[in-house]
This record gives C-alpha cells, structure tokens and sequence, in this order.
C-alpha cells in the first residue's frame, strides 16, 4: 500500500474520505467508486478524525449528492455542455456524472491538480488548468468556447472566501460569461454556533445572513436563483434535524453550508 495521505493536506484528503465513507455504508446518499480506491492508498492523519465526523460525513454527502443532481439536470439538457469546477480539490464528479459527451475543466492551485494526477485517471474531453477563486488571471485563458451551455461548480473554495472576496468572484464571472448556470456552496452566518457545529459546520471564513439578497446585489442580472439546505434533503438521518427546524425555522438558512443554484 502507498501512504500518499501523510502529504496530502487534510482539508483536501477528508472530503475525499467522507465520501469514500459514505459509500460504504447501506443505503448511502452517494456511491463514490473512485474516491474509495484512492483513499486505501492513503493514510489518514489526525486532522481528518477530528470532530463528530458521523455527522460531518451526512453533512458532506448531502451537499455532494445536491450538487449531483443538479449538474445531472444540467447534462441532461445539455450534453455537450461544459462544466467549469472551481477549486475542484480531490472531487471526483466528473467520474460519478460523465455522459460520455460533457466536457469537463477542473480548476485548482498547481499542487492540487498534481494530486488529482496521482490519484485519478484523465480522459479527453477532461481538463485541468492553474487558477483559483482568489484570483482573476485564469478567467479570460479558459478553453470554454463562447456561446455553449455552461455550468460554474465550486462545492468547497468559497466556504475559505471572505465575504469580500465571494462577491468579486461572482462579479468576475458575471463579467467572463454572458449566460450561465451556477452551483455554489456558501456558510450560512450561525455555522459556528454550538449548533451548527453539532450539524457537521466548521469554521468559514465568511457567513450569509440572506444570501439571496447578496448575490442577486453582486449580480443584479440573475435571472433566478435557489438556496437549498442540506437539512431540508429527504434522508431518514435527517429527521431529528428536520424535526427541530419546525419549531426555529429562521434557522433553516443559516447553520449549514447552502447550495446556491442559480443562472444569469
């Protein structure tokens, strides 16, 4: 066995674990193939077994498994379109979602993408290229042509956004793309409160009280926009969650990560 995991960061290797976890186990919210070979050639380090990581790991395949099916959607209606992922990490989505037909750029600081090469296979329609949410210099050198249908992904980077720098990203892509479709994960403004971190949160670097309000003020083009909450997935190890959302339901938008679903 080759213990890659000792070098690898934990902030890139535990989602990768989380799911490989959660494909384990009966009636799991996402089946990872892929993310189950890598990590037997990883070992783990102390990092990635901190925290009440039952429940780390529904939180994270939750919002993995949103995620899915909405790039599905997406690649059902275009399957030829592109999906740009920014601060692609360790995912492996490409290889849970490929019709055949997509094309698909992951985009990542130049350490991770050498990871993603050890411990994931390439294919040709399957791109990597330098770039990350904290900068701009990558935007206008995207292989994408003009005119496709596209998809902007970025499950994990912005959760270590400041709020400052999610609006300019948003702003950045608004300017790049004339129309587009998006898939964001954001903290909600309580995620490190006692509760949040019982729901599986960890400390963000920023927190949206009304996300919606935000975004459509860094984009006022968006046509529609959705925020969904990994709480609100019909899963049966939810329910004592869902249950409590009933009796503080202001909370339902603000103690978890989001997905914000939207297209402009």
């Amino acid at each position: 066995m080759t213990n890659l995991g000792h070098k690898i960061p934990s902030r890139l290797l535990q989602p990768l674990w989380l799911r490989s976890r959660e494909s384990m186990i009966d009636n799991g919210l996402i089946y990872d193939p892929i993310a189950a070979a890598a990590c037997q050639r990883c070992h783990l380090s102390a990092e990635c077994l901190s925290g009440d990581i039952d429940q780390k790991q529904l939180l994270h395949a939750t919002l993995t498994v949103q995620c899915d099916q909405q790039v599905s959607k997406f690649l059902k209606s275009n399957p030829s379109g592109w999906v740009v992922n920014v601060g692609a990490g360790l995912d492996t989505r490409f290889y849970r979602l490929d019709n055949g037909r997509c094309h698909w750029l992951e985009l990542d600081i130049n350490e991770n993408l050498l990871w993603r090469q050890k411990l994931f296979h390439t294919n040709e329609r399957y791109y990597l290229r330098c770039g990350s949410v904290g900068d701009d210099h990558w935007i206008d050198e995207l292989p994408v042509p003009n005119n496709v249908p596209v998809m902007i992904v970025c499950e994990q980077a912005l959760l270590d956004c400041t709020k400052t720098q999610l609006s300019k990203f948003i702003q950045l892509l608004g300017r790049r793309f004339n129309h587009a479709e998006a898939l964001f994960v954001v903290a909600g403004d309580r995620c490190n409160t006692m509760i949040g971190k019982k729901l599986g949160s960890a400390e963000y670097q920023h927190g949206l009280h009304q996300p919606k309000h935000d975004f459509t003020g860094w984009l006022p083009w968006i046509e529609n926009l959705s925020v969904t909450s990994p709480i609100e997935h019909n899963c049966t190890r939810w329910k004592a969650w869902q249950r409590w959302l009933v009796k503080f339901p202001l909370f339902k938008h603000r103690v978890t990560p989001l997905l914000i679903h939207m297209n402009w």
